[in-house]
């Protein structure tokens, strides 16, 4: 599937792709939950290890 950039109008190939290849631009693609965990901030990746570590100690503590 093809879609053209917002920005220069030329075509754009790969489906992931934030970014138009030509002009640099912001091809304006909602990104989801898992690819915010690949493209964006690593804060929200050691706050999910944390929040799952700590969920583990409460359940190993109330058994």
């Amino acid at each position: 599937m093809t879609n053209n950039c917002p920005h220069c109008q030329k075509p754009i190939y790969d489906d992931d792709a934030l970014l138009c290849l030509y002009c640099g631009e912001s091809l304006s693609r909602d990104v989801g939950v898992l690819g915010k965990l690949k493209y964006y901030r690593p804060r929200i990746i050691i706050a999910l290890i944390v929040l799952l570590i700590v969920s583990a100690f409460v359940i190993l503590i109330i058994r």
